[in-house]
C-alpha cells in the first residue's frame, strides 16, 4: 500500500532503538525524510547510517536528552529552524521504573510526568501550529497499554501516560479541522530493551530466568509471542499516512490481543 507520504519530514523521538527505531524504519520505507533522536549518539548514528543505506531519504540526528529543555531545544531547532518543517511527529520516551506505590516520592512523579507526559505535549505545542497552517499533518504519541488497563507495578507510567491521554483526547478535536490527526499507539509486550528490562526486572524479584518470565508471559498472548518493532512502526506509519484521515484522538492498542475489552 502506497501510504501517500512520499517526501514529507518527520520528526522520530527516542529513535535509535526499540519502537522509536521501528517507527523511523517503516517512516523511512514509506519515503518520509526524518530526524531523529536520542541520547546515545553511537547508537543513533547506527540507526541513522543503515535507514539512509536502506532507503536513500534525507536524516538529521540529534543526541541529547528530548525531555531536558537544551536537549529539546536542540531537537526542535533541527526540525523546525531557518524555516524548515515538520508533517509528522511522533513522540517517545523510556517508561518510568516500576515499583509499588510507596517507593514514589514527589520528585518520582514529576520526572515520569515530565518524559510521559509534559515533553510530548510540548513538542505537540512546537510542531501544530506549522502543521495547522499547511493544512496537514499527523501526531502519534507512544503511550501504553497500561492507559486501557492500569498496570499495577507500572503506576508512574500508568498517571503520565494517563495525563497525556487526557490532553490528547481535547486537542486532537480542536485541530482536526485544519486536517491534523493527533493519534496515540498503546503497546503491550514488545521484544525491545524495555521488555528485556521488565522480564529482567521480575526474575529478580522471583529469583527465576528472564527466560522463564518470558515464557510464562508468551503463555497469557492470544499470539504466543511478543510484537517487534517491526510490527510497531507500520501501525505507526500507517497512522501517519494520508489512510488515516478519518482517525481522531484515538488510542489504538497493539499487545497481541492480551487486552479482552470492547472499548
Amino acid at each position: 500500500m502506497d501510504l501517500g507520504i512520499r517526501g514529507k519530514r518527520a520528526l522520530v523521538t527516542a529513535s535509535s532503538k526499540g519502537l522509536g527505531r521501528g517507527s523511523a524504519m517503516a517512516l523511512a520505507e514509506a519515503g518520509v525524510d526524518l530526524v531523529l533522536n536520542a541520547r546515545g549518539a553511537e547508537a543513533l548514528e547506527a540507526t541513522a547510517a543503515e535507514i539512509r543505506a536502506a532507503h536513500g531519504v534525507e536524516v538529521v540526528t540529534v543526541a541529547g536528552d528530548i525531555v531536558s529543555e537544551a536537549g529539546r531545544a536542540a531537537v526542535l531547532e533541527a526540525a523546525l529552524g531557518q524555516g524548515r518543517k515538520i508533517d509528522i511527529l511522533v513522540t517517545n520516551a523510556g517508561g518510568p521504573p516500576p515499583g509499588i506505590w510507596s517507593d514514589w516520592s514527589r520528585d518520582d512523579f514529576i520526572r515520569a510526568l515530565d518524559a510521559n507526559m509534559l515533553t510530548p505535549i510540548a513538542l505537540m505545542q512546537a510542531c501544530l501550529p506549522g502543521m495547522i497552517a499547511r493544512g496537514w499533518g499527523r501526531v502519534v504519541n507512544i503511550t501504553s497499554q497500561s492507559v486501557k488497563a492500569p498496570i499495577p507495578q507500572l503506576g508512574l507510567s500508568n498517571a503520565a501516560r494517563t495525563g497525556l491521554t487526557g490532553f490528547v483526547a481535547g486537542t486532537a478535536r480542536q485541530v482536526a479541522g485544519a486536517g491534523v490527526c493527533i493519534n496515540n499507539l498503546l503497546p503491550g509486550i514488545h521484544d525491545t530493551d524495555r521488555g528485556t528490562s521488565l522480564d529482567a526486572g521480575q526474575a529478580a524479584k522471583e529469583g527465576i530466568t528472564a527466560a522463564e518470565v518470558r515464557a510464562r508471559r508468551e503463555k497469557t498472548l492470544p499470539t504466543g509471542r511478543y510484537g517487534t518493532a517491526a510490527d510497531f512502526g507500520a501501525t505507526c506509519a500507517f497512522l501517519c499516512s494520508v489512510h488515516a484521515a478519518f482517525m481522531v484522538g484515538q488510542n489504538v492498542l497493539l499487545d497481541g490481543g492480551v487486552g479482552n475489552q470492547t472499548l
